[in-house]
């Protein structure tokens, strides 16, 4: 039986074919984020992925490029390999199955079957898919085609080896009853729990006769003959034991802790393999976890359709941490999910770039600004009632998290994580540290404002270090501290009080530069009035008297009445709610300011004079007024895209705010 402190994670071998696409990535992420978890904690993690390189199709693409299969194989592993190291995945080892010693154990296991007579020839005839290297039945098939790839099948007759997978029925049942765990999350253990419940299971082909296929592992006791790509592929996870580790691990690490899959392929982890192991007399995983499919707004992923997402496209354009920060925040583990570029943009730009991004740089850009770049000890309470917020989160974070590494619960992690950075959010806006800078005696608050927002990103760090290693790194280096990711953390690393002061930042660029988007939806704005107006001629006709000269006796001249609209007129103007994300002067101006606002479906960027009132960091977080459909202007060469409503004639005196909790992009009436 594996330690008990050790933990063994694998994703599915990936077929050598596929370009690799998000479905991969997904998985494979997922499984990092869990072997650097557990890693950090002090655990012995094994962490395996790999490539299925034989079978029908990859010979008959070798044989189409005029290649040996290796050769074949050989070409394309790379594009995997190459993908995890851009991805960051720091997996313990690579295993390919034409690997000499995996084909060894795999001949060794289906001699053992076989000498136990759980290994018999029989005939068989059925509708074959070349593309899927599967059998149907009759049943399954309609119009000839598929019931998987909705392509053409064959009729095929011919003699093969089976595995007496039926035998092992009850007993499966019986585990999985037993161990709820076995097969998660709950919704995927039903359904194989339903399939097993209600038909036969029948026994399992696990060869083809090399007259048809002759690109396999050739079967110890017939040599007319090599295993089917189930038998070969689903052995990886035992087989990568006995030879990829410096020593054999089998005793140490198995039975896996996670095995990672799609829910395509859950049934032939959740049975075949499961029964291929109790035939073999050794433990089932402690987890099979089956997540769901990506779409592509909206639609089935597919080449037919050009909409399969390259993860080195994303890592191109936004970056690793990015991406794999959106795959495991954007839906739960385990249930299907949309992807769209426009959804990342709004990811990165809300939650990275204005999220921990910002609390950083305004952290880094304080202490540099009032405590001489040294974080500085904390003193008297600044805000009591969020800075006891702020620590009761902090302290049972870890907790939560690692609750939540059990469950898989990624996304649940993540938005606790997020909870912190807002609550940090609303401290800085609330505690106001550039107004306590203004007043030597609000020294001691000031500092600990300062300490206290540090001490979260501290956290953050550490907690942040599974899902976004680079960042968490940066983290770490800009705030000046000695944390070494990559290895096992003593507990104080995740407790909330562990002592800063004294220590110098070393502040550097932004963690996520804000995404600019062309606006969509309502046009873009400008803070700039539009150009007045030529007033039209009068008609010749029309006679107009002149003003009268005002005499001692004639009454003060009073100024025109604005001119009158009308009602129509009044509901061109889109008024809308933004909530200000973050605020920074424009250079060489002591009046305009450059705010980035929320519109809840999208984000803008408006410049407007109120400089001269306001301070940056005041506004953020506020839920304001812009006009938000003007056209776009630029000032001082910066394009502004809506207007800021305010009060005051020459000077701003006042901007327009909305006290309650209203969502952004909420019409004004």
């Amino acid at each position: 039986m594996r330690d008990a402190n050790s933990f063994y994670i694998t994703t599915p071998i990936y077929y050598v074919n596929d370009v690799p696409h998000i479905g991969h990535a997904y998985t494979t992420v997922a499984a990092d984020v869990l072997a650097r978890y557990w890693r950090l904690r002090g655990r012995d993690v094994f962490f395996l992925t790999g490539l299925d390189e034989h079978g029908q199709k990859v010979q008959q693409a070798a044989a189409k490029s005029g290649i040996d299969p290796q050769a074949h194989c050989d070409k394309l592993a790379p594009q995997f390999q190459d993908l995890w190291k851009r991805l960051n995945i720091s997996n313990d080892a690579f295993i390919r199955t034409t690997d000499a010693p995996h084909k060894s154990v795999v001949q060794r296991y289906l001699q053992e079957l076989y000498d136990k007579q759980l290994i018999y020839q029989d005939s068989y005839t059925g509708w074959y898919c070349t593309f899927d290297e599967r059998f149907w039945t009759e049943k399954d098939v309609a119009d000839g085609l598929c019931p998987d790839c909705k392509r053409p099948v064959e009729k095929l007759s011919e003699h093969n080896y089976f595995f007496k997978m039926g035998q092992y029925q009850d007993r499966l049942i019986d585990h999985i009853k037993q161990h709820p765990t076995f097969i998660r999350p709950e919704s995927r253990r039903n359904e194989v729990l339903g399939f097993l419940q209600t038909q036969k299971l029948g026994d399992l082909s696990i060869s083809r006769p090399k007259s048809r296929l002759s690109w396999g592992i050739e079967l110890p006791f017939d040599r007319d003959y090599v295993t089917y790509v189930w038998f070969d592929a689903l052995v990886n996870y035992v087989s990568a034991l006995e030879y990829l580790p410096k020593n054999p691990a089998l005793d140490q690490f198995w039975p896996a802790s996670v095995h990672l899959v799609g829910k395509d392929i859950l049934t032939t982890h959740a049975v075949y393999w499961s029964t291929m192991l109790m035939a073999l007399n050794l433990p089932l995983p402690e987890t099979i976890f089956a997540h769901g499919w990506w779409t592509v707004d909206g639609e089935k992923m597919s080449k037919s359709r050009g909409n399969v997402v390259d993860p080195n496209k994303m890592v191109d354009a936004f970056g690793a941490d990015a991406f794999r920060y959106f795959l495991l925040r954007e839906v739960p583990f385990g249930q299907d999910g949309d992807f769209s570029q426009s959804a990342m943009v709004a990811s990165i730009n809300s939650d990275l770039a204005n999220g921990v991004g910002n609390l950083l740089s305004r952290t880094l850009t304080m202490i540099e600004r009032f405590a001489g770049g040294a974080i500085p000890t904390a003193g008297s309470p600044a805000i009591p009632e969020i800075e006891t917020r702020i620590a009761a989160a902090a302290a049972t974070l870890p907790a939560t998290v690692e609750h939540g590494f059990g469950a898989l619960a990624f996304r649940d992690n993540l938005q606790a994580i997020w909870e912190l950075v807002g609550l940090c959010d609303e401290y800085i806006d609330k505690a106001a540290p550039w107004q306590l800078a203004k007043n030597p005696e609000h020294l001691p608050r000031l500092n600990t404002v300062l300490n206290t927002t540090t001490k979260a990103l501290r956290l953050l760090s550490v907690l942040l270090y599974p899902y976004m290693p680079h960042t968490a790194q940066q983290l770490v280096k800009q705030l000046g501290l000695s944390l070494d990711l990559s290895r096992p953390l003593p507990p104080s690393a995740y407790d909330w009080e562990t002592p800063l002061p004294g220590v110098r930042i070393c502040k550097g660029p932004g963690l996520f530069p804000r995404i600019e988007t062309k606006p969509q939806g309502a046009k873009p704005v400008s803070d700039t009035p539009a150009p007045p107006q030529p007033t039209p001629a009068a008609p010749a006709t029309t006679s107009i008297p002149p003003s009268p000269t005002p005499t001692a006796s004639s009454p003060t001249p009073q100024a025109p009445a604005p001119a009158q609209i009308t009602i129509d007129e009044f509901l061109k103007i889109q008024l809308k709610t933004a909530k200000v994300l973050s605020a920074e002067r424009v250079p060489k101006s002591d009046k305009l300011l450059k705010l980035q606002v929320s519109l809840g479906t999208e984000q803008r960027q408006i410049v407007a004079g109120i400089g001269k009132k306001y301070e940056p960091e005041t506004l953020v977080g506020k839920t304001i007024v812009i006009v938000a459909n003007l056209k776009p202007a630029k000032l001082m060469g910066i394009e502004s895209q809506g207007m800021v409503l305010a009060a005051g004639d020459t000077e701003v005196r006042g901007l327009a705010t909305i006290l309650e909790d209203v969502e952004p992009g909420t019409k004004v009436k």
